[in-house]
């Protein structure tokens, strides 16, 4: 049974849904003023695994990721680049496409810009004035009155003082907090983008655009919302006390975040500079390496981002692809005893997953099963073929194991242009660190063969190498 983290109950919780329902995933997607980066990258490769998952066990999913195309940086940027507004930003979601692609992440079935949805947005915000939920400003702008909200809070676990709001409404009914928020933006500068409103010319607070799409999609009810821990407050807030503005049988029981990604101890934020942006790192790592990099940490913990575990993780995918490389992968019933090893992996790996989608845990079933393979190649190469296709299968699981072998390990192999001579003294050198039990410099010249397209197989005594021809 899969068990799920909830934000909102601070606890795992059973996924009790009907496979006859359709699970309705709303992630809030790219502010586009700039590239993607790594955080990005976490946020939507976990969404990816969370819903091949759902998929895999049976469930039909639909998911909706916004994209965020107006904004006072996207203005801000686009004029920094002396270009109109609408150029910019199509040229910033034509790049976030393009690296979304190349992580190999799931095309959302929806995927709203909020420059289609201000119809939807002005009438989210009318019906809150209307009830009584917002009010408009002396600078004209329209904001959320969150005294009127009795239970706000409740998600991010931020308890108000309900008993001091009760007792000043008593004296003035039209008193304004300062946590209240906006919801339309009084235009005055009309050089910027800005749309009519029966409050005047204007733009979309955040937190409001994501309420009137999630209320224009899914009515009444959404099973997922998910996202960035760094929105639970006050970017999700917000929108639940919208949306419970809006219709108070609205309902999400899953709230599931994502942690922050930490560099040099550091919250990771283009005002401390230290951004890492996808397109950077695809050029030093296939996607795959990052998608496993990124996995090896459980998703609500924060991100440490290492160098040297991008290598570890490398690493580790050459060991996985080199295991199947000469198996002819085959889906056959074996005999009992060997149906019970695969079934040993694949329970493992589903315990992993259903225990609130335990990359990790997974990864390292992954892991064992390939070094099982490379055990019994010699005494069953029947069952390591049948072995190498459910690890392929659990890898596809993962967003994994989707190169041929051969094109993953030897990029730029080339068989004439290798000096027999060189490979022989590596192969020699490795054997030499192996019997000094130096053996994180054998593994590195292990790594260094198998980009010249030599495979090497340790013995007890010593080591021998082939040629893989592609």
């Amino acid at each position: 049974m899969l068990k799920v983290f909830n934000t909102l109950t601070k606890k795992k919780e059973r996924f009790t849904f009907l496979h006859t329902e359709i699970i309705n995933i709303y992630v809030c997607g790219v502010t586009v003023y700039d590239l993607c980066h790594i955080g990005h990258a976490r946020t939507f490769l976990v969404f990816d695994i969370i819903i091949r998952y759902l998929e895999h066990i049976g469930y039909k999913v639909f998911y909706l990721r916004n994209i965020t195309d107006i904004d006072d940086k996207i203005i801000d940027k686009a004029n920094q680049h002396k270009e109109p507004v609408n150029f910019f930003v199509e040229r910033m979601i034509k790049f976030m496409n393009e690296d979304f692609l190349s992580l190999n992440l799931k095309i959302p079935n929806c995927q709203p810009r909020v420059t289609e949805c201000m119809a939807d947005i002005i009438s989210a915000i009318d019906i809150l004035l209307k009830n009584k939920y917002a009010y408009i400003n002396d600078n004209k702008d329209v904001l959320f009155s969150i005294n009127r909200y009795k239970n706000y809070g409740s998600l991010s676990h931020r308890i108000k003082n309900y008993f001091y709001d009760e007792l000043i409404s008593h004296f003035s009914s039209n008193l304004n907090n300062s946590d209240d928020f906006v919801l339309w933006k009084h235009n005055i500068n009309r050089s910027d983008p800005f749309w009519t409103s029966p409050w005047g010319p204007g733009r979309p607070g955040w937190h409001i655009e994501c309420s009137a799409i999630i209320h224009k999609f899914f009515k009444n009810r959404l099973n997922i919302h998910g996202g960035g821990i760094d929105l639970l407050f006050p970017h999700h807030e917000n929108e639940i006390t919208q949306l419970k503005s809006l219709n108070d049988s609205f309902s999400v029981p899953f709230w599931v975040h994502i942690g922050m990604v930490i560099i040099n101890n550091q919250k990771m934020s283009k005002s401390l500079s230290n951004t890492i942006f996808i397109r950077n790192l695809l050029k030093k790592y296939d996607s795959e390496v990052i998608r496993y990099y990124i996995l090896l940490t459980h998703y609500r913990h924060p991100l440490l981002f290492s160098k040297k575990k991008l290598c570890l993780s490398k690493n580790i995918l050459n060991k996985i692809y080199t295991s199947i490389l000469n198996c002819t992968v085959i889906d056959v019933v074996p005999i009992d005893y060997e149906i019970k090893i695969r079934n040993v992996f694949k329970n493992q790996f589903y315990t992993a997953m259903n225990n609130d989608f335990n990359t990790p845990q997974a990864c390292s079933i992954l892991q064992k099963l390939s070094q099982y393979i490379n055990k019994i190649k010699k005494s069953n190469i029947f069952l390591a073929n049948v072995l190498a296709y459910d690890l392929i299968s659990l890898g596809n699981i993962l967003g994994l194991l989707y190169h041929k072998p051969k094109n993953f390990l030897f990029p730029n192999y080339r068989k004439s242009m290798i000096d027999i001579i060189i490979v022989k003294e590596l192969v020699s050198m490795r054997n030499v660190y192996r019997l000094d039990k130096k053996w994180h410099l054998a593994d590195i010249i292990r790594q260094k063969l198998l980009t010249l397209g030599v495979i090497v197989e340790d013995h007890y005594s010593n080591s021998t190498y082939k040629f893989i021809n592609k």
